[in-house]
């Protein structure tokens, strides 16, 4: 595909931007958890690997080369794991006490699956060698 780095890039920047955003709302403590922020850091702070990855990810994008799609196919998928993790554990109910789930956190599940979907369709040139 002829955008999909720059698409990708793109999706990696979301993600980051989505960290920042309300993920849920805790109506028993009444407070907003974001990918930086949850009580007494109970779930961590998933943001900052959302960052490294997506960072990691945004440079291999940008290296034209074959081992670098393969290393950013792993980036992907392993950020698409976490994700769904971090999905997971933010959204859980807990003692009878149901998140309600905000925008940031289906932005981030979405900008995760979009910057793997891009991993899988590199713009990388095929050259023919005749012998």
């Amino acid at each position: 595909m002829k955008y999909s780095q720059w698409i990708g890039i793109a999706a990696a920047v979301v993600l980051v931007i989505a960290c920042f955003l309300p993920w849920t709302f805790h109506p028993d403590l009444n407070k907003n958890f974001t990918g930086f922020f949850s009580e007494n850091n109970d779930y961590g702070k998933p943001g900052k690997v959302f960052t490294v990855f997506a960072i990691i990810a945004s440079i291999l994008f940008l290296i034209p080369r074959v081992w670098a799609k393969r290393w950013n196919l792993l980036m992907g998928a392993l950020t698409v794991a976490f994700a769904i993790k971090s999905f997971i554990v933010f959204s859980g109910c807990y003692r009878g006490i149901c998140p309600a789930k905000l925008a940031g956190l289906w932005i981030m599940l979405l900008s995760a699956v979009a910057l793997l979907i891009m991993t899988l369709l590199p713009d990388m040139k095929v050259i023919d060698k005749k012998q």
